[in-house]
Parts: structure tokens; sequence; C-alpha cells
């Protein structure tokens, strides 16, 4: 995901796909969660870099 989520952001993120794999009957010990915060210029959607797609809609 793009940098810049707090770390209450992450841990609401993280509960809620261990909740996902537990209605699934997978148990969360079962579970590893990385989450990569990458800057946006590290990106490409569509051979365009986020960053100046993103400056380009504002």
């Amino acid at each position: 995901m793009l940098e810049g989520r707090s770390a209450a952001q992450k841990e609401k993120i993280i509960e809620s796909v261990f909740k996902a794999f537990e209605e699934n009957g997978i148990s969360r010990e079962w579970v590893t969660i990385v989450i990569s915060d990458l800057p946006q210029e590290n990106w490409a959607i569509s051979g365009e870099m986020l960053s100046e797609k993103l400056k380009k809609e504002k």
C-alpha cells in the first residue's frame, strides 16, 4: 500500500484481515501479515508513475 497511513489505521486493517481469515475457518496463528509502505514514486499503473498520475488528477 502507499505510505502515509498511521499505526492505528494499519492496526485496523490488520485486524480486519485476521477476522476475514477466521470467518473462513483459518486461525490467526496461521496467518502472517506484512505491510509494505511504498512511496508513490515506486508504483506505476498503466505505464505511468503513480506520483505523476495523481498530480494530473488534482
